[in-house]
């Protein structure tokens, strides 16, 4: 095997620790332009107003946005398709929740006594086990 005169060795090095310098450099420039949370904090820092406007901004068009409604079609017995109406529905559900809470209210003294009586067993069998 023929040997590298030492000059072109050295050369070759020289070129090897500079190509190594470089990239280490670039991957040190692409590691400060990726570091998206520390630009986010100094946009913020640097224009507060701007980024609360804008979230602001969005708030407002996501709350006045009218939700989209899915059309529901029901079938009876004829086999034509009405509209079923929204109201109906929303009575329904209103009553369902209204009538749940009246029973939560009703049943709340009950399950409170329930699960104390449970707790004090409970803590009286471990105070015992624990000597």
């Amino acid at each position: 095997m023929a040997e590298i005169p030492k000059q072109d060795r050295a050369a070759i090095k020289s070129d090897i620790a500079l190509s190594r310098e470089r990239v280490a450099r670039e991957l040190s420039g692409l590691r400060y332009e990726l570091d998206f949370p520390r630009k986010l904090k100094s946009s913020f820092r640097h224009q507060p107003v701007i980024w609360i406007s804008a979230v602001i901004v969005v708030g407002l068009i996501v709350a006045v946005a009218p939700a989209r409604r899915k059309k529901v079609y029901v079938h009876d017995g004829s086999g034509k398709k009405k509209k079923r109406a929204g109201a109906e529905g929303l009575l329904e559900a209103g009553a369902l929740v209204g009538g749940l809470k009246f029973a939560a209210t009703l049943l709340r003294p009950v399950v409170v006594n329930f699960l104390t009586t449970k707790m004090r067993g409970y803590a009286s069998s471990r105070g015992r086990g624990s000597r």
